[in-house]
């Protein structure tokens, strides 16, 4: 009796172990982690990805380009160049200074008329409108009845240096004398030299007073067109 009563409950424990899932112990397994043991890299685990800091630049930013002035956009003022040789000169504008030098050494102020500009863009005489016959004005501007005297300057202001002007705009022009350009008071010696070729030295005093060049100047546009001759400020 004693027997039977030990082993009922050992049976239905076996009876409870064989009845279980067969896999329960398994996964039961699978499902434990194993704690690494101290000092020793965890091999099993994905490493975490920490998230790196962001590295200042130490670029240093380069400046703007410096970009030249467009035609027709201001630009700060420089004094021009002062140029002497005339083979810097466009072909027209060239041959337009040689063919008014040639009248004036010949003496003939009518062998200007073929090279004056005519109708809307005739070429400027005064600073106020010319009335009549341009070479009957020219002649009124000299002091002999022959016009010789107003040649012989016309001569020696395009013998002078010359300046480039507006370049790359509408009112692009070659300006003779360069004083025309330059203020009076920032002549050189040898500069001053130079326009007392052209003016006596009252001339140059009166022209302090105003700040600037105010006898007979030239200007010949690119393309070989005679513009101006005219005196006065």
């Amino acid at each position: 009796m004693m027997n039977a009563a030990v082993s009922l409950p050992a049976l239905s424990l076996a009876a409870l172990l064989l009845a279980a899932p067969a896999h329960a112990f398994s996964e039961l397994q699978e499902a434990q982690v194993e704690t690494p043991a101290e000092g020793e890299p965890e091999t099993d685990a994905p490493a975490m990805e920490l998230p790196q800091p962001e590295i200042p630049s130490l670029e240093v930013p380069l400046p703007d380009p410096i970009r030249p002035a467009t035609p027709g956009q201001s630009a700060p003022e420089a004094t021009p160049r002062v140029l002497y040789d005339v083979m810097l000169l466009p072909e027209p504008v060239r041959r337009m200074r040689e063919l008014i030098m040639a009248a004036c050494k010949a003496g003939d102020v009518e062998a200007l008329r073929a090279l004056l500009s005519t109708g809307a863009n005739a070429t400027q005489l005064s600073l106020s409108a010319v009335e009549g016959d341009p070479i009957a004005h020219l002649k009124s501007l000299s002091g002999d009845d022959e016009g010789h005297e107003i040649l012989a300057i016309l001569y020696e202001v395009l013998a002078a240096g010359f300046v480039h002007l507006d370049v790359g705009t509408d009112d692009e022009i070659y300006a003779w004398p360069y004083f025309m350009a330059i203020p009076i008071d920032d002549l050189t010696p040898p500069q001053r030299v130079e326009l007392f070729k052209l003016v006596t030295a009252g001339d140059y005093e009166e022209m302090k007073a105003y700040g600037t060049y105010i006898f007979f100047r030239v200007g010949i546009s690119p393309d070989g067109e005679w513009e101006f001759f005219v005196g006065g400020e």
